[in-house]
């Protein structure tokens, strides 16, 4: 096949045909053992555009895509690319009304469905007008749906069709950490460019490297770890279909042997409190971990390279910007910062009235790169808020250090005063962490019995760990280390923690009782 135009599917799947390695796994399913070269994926991949037009789905429709890491996914993902039909990963952990929402929001007109997620979608799909097509993925034919494998295999192979650079590609709906998810638009152009900087300059993937994502790849975040990178090398990606559970995690990490591993804050937490109850630790091929979604706090940072001689290059993106923009660099790395700009984008920090804030201050962190996504679908209002010309407003705030490091302070939302000052909760949180009982944190601003806000720790324990006294230990402890006046005034401990699927700390809903 030759590549056509800038079409993204040209030059992360077509392109590899010719190349030595075209029968080498581009990805593997763990647990099923199943698996897809490059040659194969790219004879999926065009059958994908004839599927698409004996179903009436034309250019530029939407198909939505609630799909698990499977071998599926990409094959749906880039053949739909390659036939200028839009794709759009949903949340694999979604409620059947929030499908519904979103279905309806974006039009879709197809949808392909992994078969043990279809019970969840399928009593609202009566509610959903565009759609009128449902392919479903494994198990049986399911009544009056689509079999995907059966489709695919009466459709013939075609070439990827022209596609500019800018042309919309795909879309992602945000993970909703701060309310309803959002219909974010990206150009073919995108994928390349996040493959580009952060793939090849501070990644430093290469083509034999083995790659998992524990990050699912509905997320911006794994989309790039478990899709773009590998493809844009010819390296091997392993899938994980079920839920990344520590002891899923590292079977996964010994039985495959990954040399790059991709997580989230809350994940590696997990998997540092599950390696210490082992009798043998260490990860002897992993050579790259990353991490982004939430900051890593540095006593987890630390942790990890103790017991797997890999350090954590903890980094910040967004859907918006499709993957990592600010990061820690291999050799580079200071646990409690967010590193500096990855090589292609230029980062700034901001007031509320928008001057540039120095060294030190505190403000809002803007950024500048070629992946930046066009708008929320449908949200003009939000999208002028967000987009200001080559600028991103990210909604984080941070400090620069006068070394020109940054330093994750919190969500705009979640930053609050105590007695006139800023307080930043994941500074409390970091500081809570530290202490052996300690899992997960979270701190919130809270009203006293005068009114004022004062931080409020909620806390897990790890496994087997007491609560006894625990509150007063840890308000002792957030003095010591990082002030007085920042303790948690309320320590309350809880099982969990609410999250996004991506991992992402829904502080919003922990504030909605804000009376300690």
């Amino acid at each position: 096949m030759t590549p056509i135009g800038e079409n993204a599917a040209s030059y992360f799947v077509d392109r590899h045909v010719a190349c030595a390695y075209r029968d080498n796994p581009a990805f593997i399913e763990s647990g099923t053992g199943r698996q897809i070269c490059y040659a194969e994926l790219a004879r999926q991949t065009g059958r994908m555009a004839d599927l698409y037009a004996r179903h009436g789905i034309r250019r530029e429709e939407r198909a939505a895509m609630i799909v698990l890491d499977c071998i599926e996914f990409p094959i749906v993902f880039w053949g739909s690319l390659k036939a200028g039909v839009i794709p759009i990963p949903l949340n694999t952990l979604l409620a059947s009304n929030v499908y519904a929402a979103i279905l309806n929001d974006c039009r879709a007109r197809a949808l392909f469905v992994s078969a043990e997620l279809l019970p969840v979608v399928a009593p609202v799909l009566d509610a959903c007008p565009h759609l009128e097509k449902v392919f479903v993925i494994g198990g049986e034919r399911a009544g009056i749906h689509l079999g995907f494998h059966e489709e695919i295999a009466r459709s013939q192979s075609r070439d990827p069709v022209s596609a500019s650079a800018d042309e919309c590609a795909f879309w992602l709906y945000s993970s909703g950490s701060t309310g309803q998810p959002k219909g974010v638009r990206h150009v073919h152009g995108s994928l390349k460019y996040t493959a580009d900087t952060y793939g090849a300059q501070v990644l430093g993937i290469a083509q034999d490297d083995v790659v998992f994502s524990a990050a699912k790849l509905f997320f911006a975040f794994g989309l790039g770890n478990g899709l773009t990178f590998p493809l844009s090398v010819g390296a091997t990606a392993v899938l994980l279909a079920g839920r990344p559970t520590p002891e899923s995690v590292c079977a996964v990490l010994r039985q495959h042997k990954p040399t790059i591993f991709c997580g989230v804050p809350t994940l590696y937490a997990a998997m540092v409190a599950h390696l210490e109850s082992e009798t043998t630790s260490g990860m002897p091929a992993l050579r790259r971990c990353i991490s982004a979604g939430e900051a890593l706090p540095e006593q987890i940072g630390t942790h990890w390279r103790n017991l797997t001689g890999c350090d954590i290059l903890d980094g910040v993106g967004s859907t918006e910007m499709l993957h990592i923009f600010l990061s820690n660099r291999p050799g580079d790395v200071i646990y409690g910062t967010s590193g500096i700009a990855v090589p292609g984008y230029e980062v700034r920090l901001v007031d509320e009235a928008g001057a540039e804030v120095d060294r030190g201050g505190l403000g809002e962190l803007l950024v500048k790169g070629g992946s930046s996504a066009s708008d929320y679908w449908n949200l003009r209002d939000k999208s002028r808020a967000t987009f200001e010309g080559e600028w991103t407003r990210t909604g984080d705030k941070y400090q620069k250090t006068q070394n020109g490091r940054f330093v994750y302070c919190g969500r705009t939302d979640d930053m609050f005063k105590v007695s006139g000052i800023w307080v930043s909760p994941f500074e409390i949180e970091q500081a809570l962490l530290t202490h052996p009982n300690v899992l997960e944190a979270a701190v919130v601003a809270a009203c006293d019995a005068e009114g004022l806000e004062k931080p409020k720790a909620f806390v897990v324990l790890k496994p087997g760990a007491a609560g006894d006294h625990l509150a007063e230990e840890l308000k002792a402890l957030v003095k010591e280390r990082i002030g007085k006046w920042k303790y948690p005034r309320w320590v309350e401990i809880v099982p969990g923690l609410p999250k996004t699927a991506t991992g992402k700390i829904q502080r919003f809903k922990l504030r909605d009782a804000r009376r300690g």
